[in-house]
């Protein structure tokens, strides 16, 4: 199964008040596993950046002067992302921005359903509790140690990890596997577990009998051939 992992970076809170998005990440999964296929590009806004959206990512004026704007990028995101789900944080805010884009573009706008949305998965699961996406690397053990700013792609290969434990997929395959290596190296169930000595179990007499009587009865038996 094949979905995108996306994030955005942008100049503020809303398209409507023309914020606009500086940056695209997107990392391509297939079963939950990241394939290494990769999608990322800054963008000009073409408008200036506020001081608080500068302070989030650390993408200023300077820096995207020389970028390409989104209507000459969007057939290269567009045939990235194809028509498959896309995996996003709090997926609401980045679909509105993306959309708006698409629409200013003179694009097809993608369908809601196709977001699936983890935050909103870690809200069901934790609820109550923090789930930001730096608190989830924290409950997950996944090293968000690299994300002193948002950056889109970062944020992607962070939350493309944070999918696979959300979709309990550390429980699967190998890492089950290695799991259990582990357990019983460091004392678990399968190292405390007594080894016994191997029983048999002969057939009785009548069991042998019963079993002679059977195999009488096949016509023709494969191993008399």
């Amino acid at each position: 199964m094949r979905e995108i992992v996306l994030d955005t970076e942008t100049t503020g809170l809303n398209p409507d008040d023309g914020d606009r998005i500086v940056e695209i990440g997107a990392v391509e999964i297939e079963h939950l596993i990241p394939t290494g296929r990769t999608y990322h590009q800054y963008i000009n806004p073409e408008r200036s950046m506020p001081e608080e959206a500068f302070k989030v990512h650390g993408l200023g004026d300077e820096f995207l002067a020389d970028k390409p704007v989104f209507a000459s990028i969007v057939d290269a995101f567009v045939e990235f992302v194809g028509d498959v789900p896309l995996v996003i944080h709090n997926a609401r805010f980045d679909m509105r921005f993306i959309n708006a884009e698409l629409k200013w573009a003179g694009r097809r706008l993608i369908p809601g359903d196709r977001a699936v949305d983890t935050l909103g998965m870690a809200q069901q699961r934790f609820p109550g509790q923090q789930n930001s996406l730096d608190a989830l690397c924290r409950r997950f053990g996944v090293d968000g140690s690299r994300r002193v700013l948002h950056g889109a792609l970062l944020d992607c290969e962070l939350l493309a990890e944070v999918y696979l434990h959300l979709r309990g997929g550390r429980q699967t395959g190998l890492d089950l596997v290695a799991s259990s290596v582990g357990a019983g190296r460091k004392g678990g169930a399968i190292a405390d577990r007594p080894v016994r000595p191997a029983r048999s179990f002969p057939a009785s007499e009548a069991e042998l009998a019963a079993h002679r009587a059977f195999v009488a009865k096949i016509k023709d038996p494969l191993w008399n051939t």
